[in-house]
């Protein structure tokens, strides 16, 4: 009887603490170019947590992800995932490409898809 009630006690204490995944190269924070003309810069933050259990949480353009997912296949890191402006929402997807990120957002609502990079936001001294 010992077994099951620990491997119960296993199970719930797993499943409340989000893991951080074995594949940290996507998480944290980023500096999304989102520049659509020459000389005018244009960025935006963005903070990935990529956990254990295949989901994605963060902020994109100061929204919170509502849903995400990751994934490393055919040798490519990559997340997407929503989040919204109030009024639709925003699908973003993602892919680590060797030291920066390679992404693009579409908005049905807005009438636009935006091919954008990104570059690791300067880390700050304690």
């Amino acid at each position: 009887m010992r077994m099951p009630v620990l491997a119960i006690a296993l199970l719930v204490a797993t499943s409340t603490t989000p893991l951080r995944a074995a594949e940290p190269g996507l998480d944290g924070r980023w500096v999304v170019d989102l520049s659509s003309e020459p000389g005018k810069p244009y960025t935006q933050p963005m903070d990935l947590a990529l956990l254990a259990d295949g989901s994605v949480t963060g902020s994109f353009y100061n929204s919170t992800i509502e849903a995400g997912r990751w994934k490393r296949d055919r040798g490519r890191l990559c997340a997407s995932f929503r989040t919204t402006d109030g009024v639709g929402p925003y699908h973003t997807a993602v892919c680590l490409v060797g030291d920066h990120a390679e992404g693009q957002t579409w908005a049905e609502h807005r009438r636009f898809l935006f091919n954008w990079g990104a570059t690791r936001a300067p880390t700050t001294a304690p």
